[in-house]
């Protein structure tokens, strides 16, 4: 399901940029995201003071400042949370969740798994160093076994969580990763996250430059990327390294094969309304040990149509107010309902 735009609102990317000084480490990749996702809400048809950025704690979370639209620094983890209410009483706004890997995964994952099943109409943008960056370089949820950081210096013990399976796992509509070094592929997705009737999952590989610099290289440095990132186009084969080499499943398992003894009838299909090749495109990572190191897939994982969580409650509230009329708060707190506190 997807949303009309209203082509009568016509923004520039730069109508969305603050007067607030932008304070990250020069060469983050948060900026790059920041642009994108101006250029992004520049295109959706909707009207600066109905859109809301929430986020929760760490260098990401300053993203609200630097949009010139309504927002909200939170508390950590909890940025989902108020979403959640703010989505509930406000259903037409358009709510983007802006939040890292260790705001979202550590204090704040109950939260983001269960507005993920319960699929309010949201954009969630997971901004995913690997490493908790404003309290200085300590390992987060997703951060690699044996990661040496200064909480970990003989190397992290922590098997990490891979985000798009998480999502999966969680019934989310909608599950897309993209990377800080690929602007018009950010853009895309988060235009596509937005049309998108639902909970909108969006982990994008963002490289903190001082605390976790590198962590992405293989994606991003020409060279590497070429043979290492797979970019996935519905309805299309998983081809990648200048269309050389391609992704085909022997059962359920990927496997790399040269295009020189292959067809693209051979490949794999990419179909994002398909559950079961989404959660095997979110667990295919790198694996040193094989004799062809599989690609890391980039683009929309997997999308659905669901009820969202606020049409059911105003269903439910209309349904009620036919069956019985229009609630009195003063008669409910006056009612017959006592306790004796002794």
């Amino acid at each position: 399901m997807t949303k009309q735009v209203d082509e009568q609102i016509k923004y520039k990317a730069r109508d969305f940029a603050s007067d607030q000084e932008i304070r990250w480490c020069p060469g983050c990749g948060d900026y790059a995201i920041l642009k994108q996702v101006q250029a992004a809400v520049a295109e959706i048809g909707v009207k600066k003071e109905d859109i809301a950025f929430i986020s929760g704690i760490g260098c990401s979370s300053r993203f609200p400042y630097y949009m010139e639209t309504y927002g909200m620094h939170s508390i950590h983890g909890r940025a989902t949370a108020i979403s959640s209410g703010l989505k509930a009483a406000r259903p037409e706004l358009s709510v983007w969740i802006i939040t890292g890997d260790g705001d979202s995964l550590s204090i704040g994952g109950n939260h983001l798994i269960h507005l993920l099943r319960r699929n309010f109409d949201t954009n969630i943008l997971l901004f995913n160093n690997e490493i908790y960056g404003l309290t200085k370089g300590q390992y987060s949820p997703t951060s690699p076994e044996g990661k040496v950081s200064k909480s970990s210096p003989l190397g992290s013990i922590d098997h990490p969580f891979n985000p798009a399976a998480l999502a999966l796992g969680a019934d989310a509509t909608f599950v897309a990763r993209t990377i800080d070094r690929e602007p018009r592929h950010m853009k895309n997705i988060f235009l596509e996250a937005e049309q998108h009737k639902g909970a909108s999952f969006v982990e994008i590989y963002q490289n903190c430059i001082v605390f976790n610099d590198g962590a992405f290289s293989p994606y991003t440095e020409r060279g590497l990327k070429e043979e290492h990132l797979l970019f996935l186009e519905e309805g299309k084969p998983l081809l990648f390294n200048k269309d050389t080499k391609g992704v085909k499943l022997d059962g359920f398992t990927p496997v790399v094969v040269d295009m020189e003894n292959a067809s693209a009838d051979d490949l794999m299909i990419h179909d994002p309304s398909d559950p079961m090749k989404a959660h095997i495109l979110s667990r295919i990572f790198d694996d040193p040990q094989k004799e062809h190191v599989l690609p890391r897939p980039f683009g929309v994982f997997y999308k659905a149509d669901r009820a969202t969580y606020e049409d059911a409650l105003q269903d439910q509230i209309e349904h009620a107010i036919e069956r019985s009329g229009k609630g009195d708060l003063d008669a409910l707190l006056r009612g017959n309902n006592t306790w004796v506190v002794e």
